[in-house]
């Protein structure tokens, strides 16, 4: 077997009996164990049984186990969390909500019952009910975002993640991230893991509303490679009318160990996905008949269908024990066809590179940690718009080719000034471009040629109670070019600027065990001070703006999250949110609450744990009103979905689940779309959340 590769020393070799051996920079010991035994064995002139020496378990430099990914988020000085993808396969894995509903801080609501998700942390992207934006979304260190900042939800597959990495904030400095709401990172499985990653999996759920979806992966490694392939296929006709989706994905990765300290890593996702779009409803319409679609969608066929390709890599470099680099490169190419209020033909391609070095030698003798990086990324997009006609292209309202392009040069560093406390500091550093060619001038020129610049700072400290208990605090900025959909989401070009913002949090996450089991805890408390933030706005005489920039807003809340083993039977699992979303003295809307996100937000679930893998218990989620405009003259009402789950694991071989939502057919919101002024009249802003369903599903693993 290999050793395991991790930042030491290089493996060397030592001659036994005549076959040379590798051996790890621990095994510095050996050598002078076995001559002591060799003078013994012949001063005793007896001879001594063989020793068989086990090697450990090989680990990935490009895909790092869970176990070591807790161990840097335990070294974050602020919000961040792991989401054992083992965790969520418990219950069915449809969407993003479905995988980070206990994620401390994490706002997923699917708009459909689909994989388009609204997704938001810490307020970010408020006025997106689409493709989202504020947030960096990647695949294992490498972003998913096209190069403006906007991200398909469909182009992640949970399933096949190993595990989640949530960096709230600007604790995602160490990916580049200068959004307002930090980076979800799906981390994969490689082949070198018996344990995440079996020979073979083959996985099927389905349940109501004809939702059917498979997964079939396989694994492997020999002396130099290993591998990881995926499959999947997802199709339901959805809760709602004219909701029908269908969603085929292959991923996988192909990892090379090119010597004894560098490791190069090779990775491809391709998606097919249709989806038939419903449209809002009027409160009305969704309070007597929540199944059914907005009429214009249907008479408009309105869809969103898209082909993705996906390929990337990442290759770590081992120099020595305290040091360490990375480098990543990415292309993505999509097709995008879009019939909505209009027809939209996309093709965009998109590509990158990053680099980081992380250095762990001492400074002043105190302990140091070093990651200095750079990533680029660029993209071109041709834009061709057409009136809609049936859901078919009509006359053409628009063509544009839009440019969009990125540099951010991030460093942080963390200096132990006492043996358990830590001082972090940071500064990253943006330059964005985006450009917009207009090539359909009967509505006069909308070109754009604009450039971003910034530089945001970051200090922070950490302190560890115990080895398990710490608390951190931090002051850190943010920054946020507009991408294109703020630009050019609507009939002309609107001129914004950047959106930026200072935060200040504090927090506490920890493990503590007690005579009556254990608790592991995550909170935070932040406050952050935006301006320019990109919201759609009306003037003061209330005509409307488009998307524009508040002057200030205020972004507060907490965020927590609490798993607790009670005896050896039950675990309570919750997660918690107070989004406290303001404007800050408008000229307008005063001091209104934003809209977009509930003020409150929890999940919650008990589970009873029997000794024969089976387990059972009910969940909650439950959510404050929400405002659908900023002039808070409409809103939607709170909501409590209850729900219960069954399920065994069969020893480590195979599993199956039983997954009752939403019992008492609840009628609610899940999410809504978001205006400046509703002037207190029902509208067709509301998306319903699902009926009562249930799910089953079986997994087998060999």
């Amino acid at each position: 077997m290999r050793t395991r590769r991790t930042m030491a020393p290089h493996p060397r070799t030592l001659s036994i009996n005549g076959n040379r051996r590798r051996i790890g920079a621990a095994g510095w010991m050996l050598p002078a164990l076995w001559a002591a035994q060799a003078l013994s064995a012949q001063a005793q002139e007896s001879v001594l049984p063989a020793v068989t020496v086990t090697a450990q378990p090989v680990e990935s430099m490009t895909l790092a186990p869970i176990t070591e990914a807790r161990r840097h988020i335990a070294a974050t000085a602020g919000g961040a969390n792991i989401v054992d993808a083992e965790q969520y396969k418990e219950g069915r894995v449809s969407t993003l909500s479905d995988a980070l509903q206990f994620a401390p801080g994490v706002f997923a609501a699917p708009r459909f019952g689909a994989e388009e998700t609204r997704l938001s942390i810490r307020g970010s992207g408020l006025q997106r009910t689409f493709h989202m934006r504020g947030i960096q979304l990647l695949q294992d260190g490498v972003p998913l975002n096209l190069a403006d900042g906007s991200v398909d939800f469909q182009a992640v597959e949970p399933l096949s993640a190993r595990y989640v990495e949530v960096y709230r904030g600007a604790n995602a400095l160490q990916y580049g991230s200068t959004t307002l709401g930090g980076a979800i990172n799906f981390i994969s499985p490689s082949g070198l893991s018996s344990l995440a990653s079996p020979a073979f999996a083959a996985r099927v759920e389905a349940g109501s509303f004809d939702y059917r979806r498979a997964q079939v992966s396989a694994a492997g490694h020999g002396d130099t490679v290993d591998w990881f392939l995926a499959g999947s296929e997802f199709h339901q006709d959805g809760y709602r009318a004219h909701a029908r989706q269908n969603t085929r994905r292959i991923s996988g990765n192909l990892g090379w160990q090119l010597g004894d300290a560098m490791e190069t890593r090779f990775f491809v996702n391709a998606v097919k996905s249709n989806s038939e779009l419903p449209g809002a409803l009027t409160g009305a319409e969704m309070r007597s008949g929540p199944r059914r679609a907005d009429p214009a969608a249907v008479t408009g066929d309105q869809h969103r269908d898209f082909d993705l390709v996906r390929l990337s890599n990442r290759t770590g470099i081992v120099i020595d024990d305290d040091r360490r680099l990375e480098f990543g490169a990415f292309y993505s190419r999509k097709s995008l066809f879009h019939p909505i209020f209009q027809v939209l033909r996309q093709d965009s391609d998109d590509y990158g590179i990053s680099v980081r070095y992380i250095d762990r030698q001492q400074v002043f003798g105190r302990r140091n940690q070093l990651v200095v990086g750079a990533s680029l990324a660029a993209g071109r997009l041709q834009d061709d718009r057409f009136r809609n006609v049936g859901g078919q292209p009509g006359a053409r309202t628009g063509e544009s080719q839009q440019r969009s392009g990125n540099m951010t040069l991030f460093a942080e560093n963390q200096l132990y000034l006492l043996p358990s406390t830590a001082l972090v500091t940071g500064l990253q550093a943006v330059h964005a471009t985006r450009k917009l060619e207009d090539r359909f001038l009967g509505d006069g020129d909308n070109s754009v040629d604009a450039r971003f610049r910034h530089a945001s700072p970051k200090i922070g400290v950490r302190q560890d109670l115990d080895s398990k208990t710490q608390l951190f605090a931090n002051v850190s900025g943010s920054y946020e070019p507009p991408s294109f959909g703020e630009l050019a989401g609507g009939p002309s070009v609107t001129p914004v600027a950047a959106q930026r913002a200072r935060s200040i949090e504090a927090g506490t996450r920890g493990e503590r065990s007690h005579a009556w089991g254990a608790l592991r805890w995550d909170v935070a408390l932040y406050r952050a001070r935006v301006k320019n933030e990109l919201l759609a706005l009306n003037d003061p005489a209330g005509n409307p703006l488009g998307t524009t920039n508040a002057a200030r807003t205020i972004h507060q809340g907490i965020e927590a999250g609490a798993e607790a083993d009670i005896g050896h039977r039950w675990t309570l699992r919750l997660a918690y949110q107070l989004n406290d979303f303001r404007f800050d003295g408008d000229r307008s809307y005063g001091n209104r609450r934003l809209a977009g996100v509930p003020r409150q937000f929890a999940a919650a679930e008990v589970l009873y744990r029997a000794g024969n893998g089976l387990y059972f218990g009910p969940s909650l989620r439950a959510a404050s009103a929400s405002m659908v405009d900023h002039a808070n003259t409409l809103k939607a009402a709170g909501y409590g979905v209850i729900g219960l789950k069954v399920g065994q694991a069969l020893g480590k071989g195979m599993s199956w689940f039983i997954d009752a939502r939403n019992l008492t057919d609840k009628i609610y919101a899940a999410t809504t779309n978001v205006l400046a002024d509703a002037r207190g009249l029902d509208g067709r802003q509301f998306y319903p959340g699902d009926g009562r369903s249930l799910y089953a599903g079986i997994e087998l693993k060999y």
